[in-house]
């Protein structure tokens, strides 16, 4: 008796586990549920949700990228907002900042980063620094650059990838553009997709504001 009971329970188990789990819709209802319960603006999570659909991606691969998205953005709140004073966070910022995690950024460097850059530059001084370490360039070494480059003049910040490239410094991964740092809403309307070549003019501070291997984006 003991062994057909332990036997029914370990065919059910798989079954279980996997009702548990939810359907996809349920598992991205709960991600924006933890979203809200963290302070993490659900709108970074739709715009995964929209450009999956758009695509025609299953259900079932978008609510794990969402999932992996959510899981993102609070390693870059964590990573970016500790210290004696944390900087006020814009979604923007959470965004890039979930950006350059996945691209390989230590989140050391990218929690310096975040408290030493001036609001306004915040968000393209973490794209540029996502860039370099997309080009192969140690985490520490790039946020000296980055650094370097705030205190001269925003046209030394936008230029450091392509310095880099021209100096043979920093290959051996793909050379893709920064994370998108357009603004929250245009941002997350693009699920946070990769825009080639350098931080657009448009973004608040870039003129005067990649995908990297983790980057979850549906296709």
């Amino acid at each position: 008796m003991r062994r057909f009971v332990l036997a029914a329970l370990l065919l059910l188990t798989p079954l279980s586990w996997a009702a548990a789990q939810g359907t996809p819709e349920q598992r991205i209802a709960a991600a924006r549920q933890r979203a809200t319960a963290a302070g993490i603006p659900v709108a970074l999570l739709d715009g995964k949700v929209a450009e999956g659909r758009a695509k025609g991606i299953p259900m079932d691969r978008i609510a794990t990228v969402v999932e992996r998205r959510l899981g993102s953005l609070q390693r870059a709140r964590d990573a970016m907002g500790g210290g004696a004073r944390p900087p006020a966070l814009t979604p923007s910022d959470l965004n890039v900042g979930a950006d350059a995690l996945d691209a390989g950024v230590e989140p050391a460097s990218l929690g310096r980063l975040a408290r030493e850059a001036g609001a306004d530059r915040r968000s393209v001084a973490i794209a540029v620094l996502t860039q370099l370490v997309q080009q192969g360039m140690a985490s520490e070494q790039a946020l000296a650059r980055v650094t370097a480059a705030l205190a001269r003049d925003p046209d030394a910040l936008r230029s450091l990838p392509g310095e880099a490239r021209g100096s043979g410094q920093g290959q051996g991964q793909a050379r893709r553009g920064p994370p998108d740092v357009r603004g929250p809403a245009n941002a997350a309307a693009h699920g946070g997709q990769a825009q080639g070549g350098g931080p657009p003019t448009s973004v608040p501070g870039a003129a005067g504001k990649g995908r990297g291997r983790g980057h979850d984006k549906p296709d």
